[in-house]
């Protein structure tokens, strides 16, 4: 039919390649695509520089520089990345480069879909949350690790995915990728553990298996080695223990728990904040009122809130259900009440603080860094977009519920990006905290398991449709 329209059959050869994309119908993605590239060039020219957070940005820029670990939060994963950009010294081109990368973890979404046999129409529907959300669009403009994250465990997915047992290459390929996921937000590191299981659960092969393990081993092993010669501890950061011990101060009872003289220095002190990461930088936590850096009692962290947890089991999953259930809302909730969730796009500016790692930061990775302002007219144009709310917690729910349903079964292909998709959910909440910027990791996994369970349940429904029908005409045959 395309063939038929006259501007089409007399198109010039340079525009062979589009004909080509309209007809193998992947034409309406395309011009999804386009439009998501439109935002992200028209977010370009809103905001007159990168965004820059206090003090996420300029430990991660600094990690970047001296390339050494940090004691705390942040592994180096993504500083590996400014690394790479550092030699052009401009914060802006670290966020033209995450916006690429917004728009390729659609492309993958999309082709591992078609991939899969789902329809253009289908596949397209799935990346729409990721490329039109202003919540990852906003990700993206700041020099922050989550749009590496969300790319590399996409990226692993869909090398995993791509056929029904991938090759040892391919598997190779995925841990490696899984490894730097790790090494980004260490909450990934047991996502390499998830994609071992279902290789194995799939019979993929001792030597995909292995290969996987070893590419995603190796990195981490090394990265912990390299830690260890800073610290002095064989691990990937510093702070897993203190983010587990700030998730127990919402419950824990020393009373019931009774830890040791040693870890009874952290039991809650009477300090109350709104949301249980609050803990972790109130100045009158007990574990702030300790002599030293917060990062430095990190095992004894560890131990109280293990301690607390086994102690108090349902008060621990009563605390982490209750955080999860506000990713549901249908108006984005503020938790913490300091943060709003970003379903638009602001206008105004926003000034750095006054620190010296901020001038040692301009002074080395780009002397142009300073505090983002909007810039009209397209900012106006950019305010005005509105991303309604209903498309962020409630849908988000719908296609884990959906993911879910179509995952139950043997060789569901939605298995594996609902597994996925739920842990990186619940894994920080159940660790830390819920954040909105937190839960936008597990979106575009979840929309595509959601979108794989519902073909799958399609195709289960018209093989049950077929089999009603060949059974009636057994029975009519047989009364005849």
């Amino acid at each position: 039919m395309l063939a038929s329209i006259p501007a089409l059959r007399t198109a010039p050869l340079g525009h062979a390649r589009a004909k080509r994309v309209l007809t193998r119908g992947h034409g309406l993605f395309a011009a999804v695509l386009a439009a998501a590239a439109a935002l992200r060039v028209l977010a370009m020219l809103a905001y007159d520089t990168a965004q820059l957070y206090w003090y996420d940005s300029f430990t991660y820029l600094d990690t970047a520089v001296h390339l050494k670990p940090g004691g705390g939060f942040h592994p180096a994963g993504y500083s590996f990345f400014l690394r790479l950009l550092w030699p052009f010294h401009s914060v802006e081109l670290v966020v033209g480069v995450q916006h690429a990368m917004g728009l390729g973890i659609a492309v993958m979404v999309y082709a591992l879909l078609r991939r899969h046999r789902l329809p253009a129409w289908g596949a397209t529907l799935a990346t729409l949350p990721v490329l039109f959300d202003p919540a990852f669009v906003r990700l993206e403009h700041a020099v922050l690790s989550d749009t590496q994250l969300i790319f590399l465990v996409v990226a692993a997915l869909t090398v995993v995915m791509w056929r029904a047992k991938p090759s040892v290459r391919s598997a190779a390929v995925a841990g490696a990728l899984l490894a730097l996921a790790g090494l980004t937000r260490t909450a990934a590191v047991p996502l390499l553990g998830l994609v071992l299981l279902y290789l194995v659960v799939r019979r993929a092969g001792v030597r995909q298996v292995a290969a996987l393990a070893l590419a995603g081993v190796l990195p981490l092993a090394a990265y912990a080695g390299w830690y260890q010669a800073h610290h002095g501890r064989y691990a990937l950061s510093g702070s897993d223990g203190v983010a587990l011990w700030a998730r127990t101060m919402t419950f824990a009872d020393c009373s019931v728990a009774r830890p040791p003289t040693d870890e009874a220095k952290l039991c809650p002190n009477g300090t109350v904040v709104d949301a249980a990461s609050e803990y972790v930088w109130a100045p009158g936590a007990s574990l702030n009122l300790l002599p030293g850096d917060r990062f430095s009692h990190n095992d004894l962290a560890r131990s109280f809130a293990l301690r607390a947890i086994a102690a108090q089991p349902l008060d621990y999953l009563r605390e982490v259900a209750h955080d999860a259930s506000l990713a549901f809302a249908v108006t984005p909730v503020r938790h913490p009440a300091r943060v709003s969730p970003a379903l638009s796009f602001p206008v105004g500016s926003w000034p750095l603080p006054s620190f010296p790692l901020i001038e040692t930061v301009r002074g080395e990775y780009d002397p142009a860094i300073r505090g983002m302002s909007s810039v009209e007219p397209y900012a106006s144009f950019l305010g005005a977009y509105r991303y309604p709310g209903l498309l962020h917690g409630p849908l988000f729910g719908m296609a884990l519920l959906l993911g879910g349903i179509g995952a139950i079964g043997r060789r569901r292909a939605a298995l594996l990006p609902w597994v996925t998709a739920v842990y990186l959910f619940l894994g920080p909440i159940a660790a830390l905290d819920f954040d909105h910027r937190y839960m936008l990791p597990a979106v575009p996994v979840a929309c595509a398991a959601a979108a794989l369970g519902m073909r799958d349940l399609r195709i289960r429904g018209r093989g049950i449709a077929d089999l009603a029908v060949t059974g009636l005409r057994r029975l009519r045959r047989a009364a005849v």
